[in-house]
């Protein structure tokens, strides 16, 4: 009995009617079957009628009378008879209707009672609809953006009640044998039919679930039976028909529908072949043959679905009563029927003569039995016409495939948008088709999964890798290395800047052991690697509605490929953004059936293109593209131009590349008014100019850019370069600082842009190395030049990067020029270095010779030109609000100005929205971290905004559902590294005021602690790493004036305004809870530990010191902070606590301030073991509370002062075994750490005093006299004076006269006359070297005479300690500089003598002391009359040791960090007076500390005269850049300041010798008597 509901059932639509839906002409009307009957037009009653057999003049004249499916319910006889119908056709016409009122009667009561049932579940009636679904039972779009695959699959494996809407499928073609085709599991198929037009099948359904569980023989008999019914019925009929097994067809089957796909098990397909044998014995002998013709062969086709864990069929036989056969005939059948009892199939007792009725196969009865055989003649002639009818040609109307391309690709419009990527999905690409993929040249591809094991050998890949730069790996490799957990590795593999080719079932040409696997292989073993790598890509690398995946079938279609289908189809939540071509239909049939487990057919029809020669395709998509295909150009030296080829510029892929005809390939004609309109007003709203901007000006499609004054300063510099004037460097710098929004990085591309005919120019990507960006520059500069001498200079822009980058890129840049032993008058590269700053005056007065400082202010002449474009712009009709930030320009960011335009705009905003608390959230970002930003996928997160809209929805805007006040507010923009569409506001100053107007009384820590907990934002998977990274900033990036900032802060901006406007206890609740958020993060309990001690709240502050080190046990900076808990607690305890002191509160104290040692050890140790820091704070630390502990016990009762005012109680204590009595026992635990305290004090001090002997410590100079006052801003600003004065500290405690005279140790006598010295200034390097910087020179030389003659009157004789023999030395150097006639000096060969011991004793001696030997042995014309190898070998081996220890000194720190600092030169004197130190250069050096520095800067140091009167200018030569000087006899190695100061080639050259605790270092290296090629270099 047929049962069916059919305002739930779905019935499948022709592909007539799924291209109309799509949008694409028919001719084909819509399928009656598709609606119920209340919702029929004429059109579907038409084709209804013609279905059940009525005559086709009554057919058209019912369609002529307009009648409906309304109008069908309520016919009677009257009506048909005033239309001219008979009696016999009205009857049937009746009988028909009301048959199809009762089926669609019984179907709603189905429905009711089953909505009744108290049983039911919500599970059970959710629907699973494919989305083509018609309107009535189609689900909302929210629902299905919302809904997971998984979600389906576990609703498809219910069993579904009857008004529950399943999934529609048609019908497997009538007589295909396509082995391609499948069912897949709990789709429906179309109820079951009756007679129709003779040729369209009838359709009859069997579950047949029982019956293929029995035995062979009741098998065969049961499917015998039903088979020859059917078969009988569709003959005497004379319509073809198929009948189903496997597909449920009765009520009785509970929870399912009518027409469920289920399937049966098939053990062995020969017992239903076998079944039909019984042919013969049911069919009259003469009628077999015919039977045997007319009954197809049994057709198995699979069922499908992720969930089977059997394999299951449908079983259909095929009927085809042709009339050449069946003339004439009719067909009297028995059925075979098994006997239980017997076990024996026998035969019903009479034959019967079946017919179909309906959509049943009933037999005859006996009175209508004459009547039946009468009207043979009558269907027989019906089949031959409807024969001859199916075999006339119909030629229907073609699709318009093109147009569905355009839109598919496109949305329609008349060109493609090249923002968007492709991911490619292949497979065997055959030699013929080579030729017809020119389009995949010029899309841009992000990736493609090939399928193709011979792709680089004859396929695809071989041709596209002519083409374009591509990194190919396999499966596994792709999917492991696109994971952005790392962020770099997006960046390293180039994944933005070069296809990334991934062999999805290994490579034939292979070398390795990648080897091709067959499918259940690779199912087994890749696909795994599939799944992992197509959700990294969806949701964390490329965002949302910027990608289209395209399937490109160009050869027979397996099943890996379906199943990467099916895995994008997963992630983005449908076919939306997928699209597939195939011009072979078979190919597309075979992956379509298989790909229907996730998706219906008709909705893979919607996004295929199909049958459309590739040809054809190639052609209409290279017509769409929005530029032309024809080569870019680059200058080249001899004024001519070169082609770089696509495949070449792609290798460069960490260098943006600026063409001579940049822009020019673009499709002018396509662009609108509109758009135009659209890119201009986008930069003066305060997005980065792009190169359009600058094009469209210069062909006049929009109006001028401004040049400013400062781009003509900047291209002023830049032509000074050029020229050479001045010093020839091969890296030159042009530096630009600006205010943030002022036009620094338009002024910057502005200069790149006028230059790029005549100079080699492109922007630098700093995501790459500097070793890679080195390594393109280099290829950029030689690209198609035939003399690599003759080059053009390349100009590079680098925009907000950070000083170490820089550093290291122009280290990089100098090295590799160096290598190429070429001389050039011009530099190499031009590094145009761009970037953001508070305060760039400041920057360019430090720098002014290479430096342009663009702030906000505006000179008349800029003025009256931003005016003139503000009008230009307003005569456009464009307003005032889409142009804001050029507005604030011209306004010059004037505070009452911004505060105004702000309050304007935020005047009648919703400030209870979530747009305007997104604006609130950016706003805070925006002011406190400098380029934040939040993508756009987060901000449609926290909107609430689906992850993939429908397809009409393609061209969805994220600006449509903001407010008005916020699209204003906003920029949308794009990071150059991973393309990344995010938003910012348009100026930090209007983030500022939006901050301020919006926060009412709400304070900003409350506004950061509700951005903590918007977890849409946090668990956002797309561009996580960049916004964690922004709200780290937010709270834990200090501010620097070193960076560019305004000032140095001790906490974030952030942290330290709410400390200032708010309280210190809600800046520590906002970094808890920051803490907890972001996983805890050792640095943040860092930011506690800090903030908790500098608000003298010492345990909180341990606490959390102690919570950071358990994070990161090893970091020295946490150590350090941990040891200034202790520190800081020490120094509170012992000045703030006003209470007396007791016995246990004095060892609490004391034993607090060992605590801080220890830490400051440990960071000492951790920090040894750091390569890439310099961390030192832990040997300052430690001297500063050691110091501090010495004052503290120096104020207790218990070592009282002696009458001479000395610590002679004190120092008997630390230096001897001499305990008090008072503290013999209550110090027990101190008394052994205690007495370490001078030697330990003693080992810091003298560590800092050699790390200070290195480097170059010129921070002073940025600071003024009143900031060194304090302790802290001393050690960093100015730490030779630090060391200084503890030294004087250190020296104060220990000198005791009276233990000197007391004690009969001489070691106890030596260290007090090492106190004294230290008292006097002396006692280390730093120190005596110190005295050469005093104002007073003759006072420096008093005491340092003084220094002398605490040492032994015979040095030679009474041996000192290695320590006080170097210090010895050095005063006597120190003092020959200061007073050369001092009677305290001794000679230089006697100081020889003295130092012996340093290169022949077998033990390690500080550097100070190889130094030494340098400045000692180098070659003395008085000393040195004759040759002494010997001498030469004390230097060299000297300066390799010199070399040996800087190296472990420096690690792997940036050479900009630690400047290798040079304190004396050669001059032309003998003896000790040939030692001259850089202090007295500086003295004959005019103007400021700032124009002193600039002049060693830039070398113009060495063109003063009385410079070059005192230094002696010394002879050596060049071997492959390398320089070296003569000794005593052989040649020693010379480090120049800068490699590139090296002319290249052997030449001879003259300079100035300097020497440094690196080695002996050449200054002004200058070619031997030729001054016309001079090389000056300053450090």
């Amino acid at each position: 009995m047929l049962t069916v509901n059919l305002n739930t059932v779905i019935f499948p639509p022709p592909l007539g009617f799924c291209l109309l839906r799509a949008g694409f002409p028919s001719s084909k009307a819509m399928d009656y079957r598709t609606l119920p009957v209340d919702k029929w037009d004429e059109n579907h009653v038409q084709c209804w009628l013609e279905s059940t057999g009525i005559k086709k003049e009554y057919v058209e004249k019912l369609h002529a009378e307009e009648v409906t499916g309304p109008a069908l319910m309520e016919l009677d006889d009257s009506f048909l008879k005033g239309i001219g119908m008979k009696g016999g056709q009205i009857h049937m016409l009746i009988c028909k209707r009301n048959e199809l009122l009762q089926l669609q009667e019984k179907a709603q009561q189905g429905k009711n009672s089953s909505s009744k049932a108290p049983d039911r579940t919500e599970a059970q009636t959710e629907p699973v609809s494919s989305r083509d679904a018609p309107a009535q039972v189609k689900p909302s779009s929210d629902h299905r953006a919302a809904a997971s695959s998984k979600k389906q699959r576990r609703s498809s494996q219910l069993k579904h009640g009857d008004d529950e809407v399943l999934e529609l499928s048609n019908c497997r073609p009538f007589k295909s044998q396509d082995t391609y085709f499948k069912y897949v599991k709990d789709r429906v198929l179309a109820p079951e039919s009756g007679v129709s037009d003779l040729i369209t099948p009838c359709h009859e359904y069997k579950s047949f679930a029982i019956a293929a569980e029995l035995n062979k023989n009741q098998l065969k008999s049961k499917f015998a039976c039903e088979v020859i019914r059917f078969a009988s019925a569709c003959m005497n009929i004379r319509t073809n028909g198929t009948i189903h097994f496997g597909i449920m067809d009765s009520v009785e089957d509970k929870g399912y529908k009518h027409g469920q796909i289920v399937g049966i098990k098939v053990k062995e397909r020969e017992c239903y072949v076998d079944a039909l044998d019984h042919i013969e014995k049911c069919f009259q002998e003469n009628k077999q043959e015919i039977a045997r013709k007319c009954i197809h062969p049994p057709v198995f086709v699979e069922v499908i679905s992720k969930d089977f864990q059997d394999q299951r069929f449908v079983v259909e036989v095929d009927i085809e009563p042709t009339s050449s056969l069946v003339k004439n005939s009719f067909f009297e059948v028995y059925l075979p029927k098994y006997n239980e009892e017997s076990q024996k199939v026998t035969l019903t007792k009479e034959k019967a003569i079946y017919q179909r009725l309906g959509a049943k196969s009933e037999p005859v009865k006996p009175n209508n039995l004459a009547t039946f055989i009468q009207s043979i003649q009558d269907r027989d002639a019906q089949r031959e016409r409807a024969e001859l009818s199916s075999t006339e040609v119909h030629t229907e109307a073609s699709q318009n495939l093109g147009r569905k391309l355009a839109i598919l690709l496109n949305d329609g419009k008349s060109y493609m948008d090249d923002s968007l990527r492709y991911i490619l999905v292949t497979n065997r690409c055959e030699k013929d088709n080579l030729t017809c993929i020119n389009f995949l040249m010029r899309l841009n591809i992000f990736c493609v999964f090939d399928f193709d094991e011979h792709s680089n050998v004859s396929g695809l890949y071989s041709k596209y890798k002519e083409h374009h730069a591509v990194r190919s790996y396999f499966l596994q490799d792709f999917s492991n290395e696109s994971k952005t957990g790392n962020p770099p590795s997006q960046k390293h593999l180039c994944l933005f800047d070069q296809t990334s080719w991934v062999f999805c079932n290994r490579r034939s040409d292979f070398l390795g052991d990648e080897k091709p696997c067959d499918e259940n292989t690779w199912i087994r073993t890749k696909k795994k690697y599939l799944k992992k790598a197509i959700t990294r890509i969806c949701d964390e690398i490329l965002p949302k509605r910027s990608f289209i995946v395209l399937f490109l079938l160009l050869s027979p279609v397996q099943k890996p490929l379906v199943d990467t289908f099916q895995e994008f189809y997963t992630e983005m939540n449908g076919t939306e953004y997928i699209v597939c071509i195939a011009e072979s239909k078979e190919n597309y049939g075979k992956w379509a059936n298989l790909a229907q487990a996730s998706c219906s057919i008709e909705t893979l029809e919607q996004c295929s293109i199909v049958g459309m020669k590739l040809s054809h395709v190639d052609a209409t998509i290279q017509a769409m593209l929005p530029s032309t295909a024809q080569p870019r150009h680059l200058p080249v030296s001899t004024r001519g131009l070169c082609t770089l080829p696509s495949l070449e510029e792609e290798k460069l892929f960490s260098l943006e590349i600026l063409c001579v005809d940049q822009c020019d390939d673009i499709k002018l004609d396509l662009l609108t008014e509109k758009e135009i309109q659209e890119i201009e007003q986008n930069f003066y709203k305060g997005r980065k100019i792009i190169w359009e901007n600058f094009w469209l000006a210069e062909k006049r499609r929009c109006g001028e850019i401004i040049e400013g004054e400062a781009c003509k300063d900047a291209s002023k510099l830049l032509d000074d370069i050029l020229r050479g004037s001045g010093l020839n460097y091969s890296v030159a710098k042009l530096k630009v600082f600006h205010h943030p929004g002022s036009g620094g990085s338009t002024i910057a591309r502005q200069v790149l842009w006028k230059r790029r005919k005549d100079l080699r120019c492109a922007v630098i990507k700093t995501s790459y190395s500097p070793a890679t960006v080195c390594e393109h520059a280099l290829a950029f500069r030689d690209y198609d030049e035939k003399e690599i001498s003759h080059c053009l200079p390349v100009l590079l822009l680098i925009e907000d990067y950070d000083e170490d980058y820089l550093e290291e890129l122009r280290n990089e840049l100098m090295d590799a020029v160096a290598t190429r032993k070429i001389n050039s008058p011009r530099p190499y590269f031009i590094l145009m270095c761009c970037r953001r700053s508070n305060d760039p005056e400041r920057l360019c007065k430090a720098s002014p010779l290479d430096t342009v400082a663009v702030t906000h202010k505006l000179t008349d002449s800029e003025k009256s030109l931003f005016r003139t474009k503000l009008e230009k712009l307003k005569q456009k009709d464009v307003k005032p609000e889409f142009i804001l930030t050029f507005v604030l320009m011209c306004e010059e960011f004037n505070e009452t100005y911004v505060r105004d335009f702000v309050g304007h705009i935020l005047l009648d905003i919703d400030r209870s929205s979530r747009d305007t608390c997104l604006m609130r959230y950016v706003a805070l970002l925006n002011f406190y971290v400098p380029n934040s930003y939040i993508s756009l996928s987060h901000c449609e997160a926290f909107l609430g905004l689906g992850a993939y809209a429908e397809r009409k929805l393609r061209a969805y805007d994220f600006k449509s559902h903001l407010s008005e006040q916020v699209r204003m507010i906003f920029i949308e923009l794009r990071e150059s590294t991973t393309y990344i569409s995010s938003v910012r506001i348009i100026h930090c100053l209007v983030a500022k005021e939006i901050l301020h107007q919006l926060s009412g009384n709400e304070p900003q820590s409350q506004l950061a602690m509700t951005l903590l907990q918007e977890k849409p934002l946090f668990e956002n998977r797309f561009g996580r790493e960049e916004f964690i990274k922004f709200i780290r900033d937010l709270f834990i990036r200090r501010d620097k004036r070193s960076r560019g900032d305004a000032t140095d802060t001790l906490f974030s901006p952030f942290i330290e305004h709410v400390c200032k406007a708010e309280d210190c206890e809600k800046a520590i609740a906002i970094l808890k809870a920051a803490y907890e958020l972001l996983g805890k993060d050792a640095f943040f309990a860092q930011q506690l530990a800090r903030l908790h001690y500098k608000n003298e709240k010492f345990e909180d502050a341990e606490h959390w010191a102690g919570v950071a080190k358990s994070r990161m046990p090893n970091d020295s900076y946490i150590l350090d902070t941990e040891g200034q808990v202790y520190r800081k607690w020490f120094s509170f305890t012992v000045d703030k606590m006003t209470q007396e002191d007791t016995p246990q509160s004095i060892i609490q104290k004391i034993g607090i301030a060992l605590k801080a040692m220890k830490c400051f050890r440990a960071a000492q140790q951790a920090a040894k073991a750091e390569y890439d820091s310099m961390n030192n704070a832990g040997y300052f630390g430690e001297v500063e509370v050691r110091c501090r502990l010495l004052r503290f016990l120096s104020t207790l009762d218990v070592f009282h002062r002696n009458p001479q005012g000395e610590y002679s109680e004190l120092v008997k204590y630390l230096i001897t075994d001499y305990v008090p009595k008072d503290i013999e026992k209550t110090w027990a635990k101190l008394h052994s750490r205690l007495k370490g305290l001078r030697q330990n004090l003693y080992n810091a001090l003298e560590w800092i005093s050699e790390d200070l002997s290195y480097f170059q410590t010129d921070k002073n100079q940025e600071k003024d006299e009143e900031d060194e006052r304090d302790e802290k801003e001393e050690q960093i600003y100015n730490p030779r004076k630090w060391l200084k004065r503890q030294s004087e500290v250190y020296a104060k405690f220990f000198i005791s006269t009276s233990l000197m005279g007391d004690s009969n140790s001489a070691l106890e006598t030596q260290l007090m006359r090492r106190m004294n010295i230290y008292k006097s200034g002396g006692g280390n390097v730093t120190n005596i070297l110190s005295f050469l910087t005093d104002k007073k020179e003759a006072r420096s030389a008093e005491k340092l005479e003084n220094i002398l003659s605490f040492y032994t009157e015979n040095p030679l004789r009474d041996r000192l300690e290695d320590n006080d023999l170097i210090n010895y030395i050095l005063c006597h150097i120190t003092l020959s500089c200061l007073a050369p006639g001092s009677a305290k000096l001794v000679s230089v060969q006697t100081l020889r003598e003295l130092s012996a011991r340093f290169f022949k004793a077998k033990r390690p001696f500080p550097a100070s002391a190889h130094f030494l030997l340098t400045l000692l042995y180098w070659p003395d014309e008085a000393l040195d009359k004759e040759p002494n190898p010997h001498k030469d070998e004390i230097l060299n081996s000297a300066l390799q040791t010199l070399k040996r220890l800087y190296d472990i000194k420096k690690k792997d720190v940036p050479t900009r960090k630690k400047r290798i600092y040079t304190p004396f030169f050669l001059g032309k004197g003998y003896g000790l007076a040939k030692i001259v130190h850089k202090n007295k250069i500086d003295k004959l050096i005019s103007g400021s500390l700032d124009e002193k520095r600039m002049k060693w800067l830039h070398g113009t140091v060495w063109n003063i005269a009385k410079i070059r009167d005192i230094l002696k200018r010394v002879s050596g030569w060049t071997k492959d850049r390398d320089l070296f000087i003569r000794g005593h006899v052989k040649e020693l190695p010379i480090l120049p300041l800068h490699r590139d100061s090296v002319p290249p080639g052997n030449e001879n050259v003259t300079f100035y010798l300097g020497f440094s605790f690196k080695g002996l270092v050449a200054f002004n290296i200058e070619v031997e008597n030729n001054a016309a090629i001079s090389r000056t270099q300053g450090i």
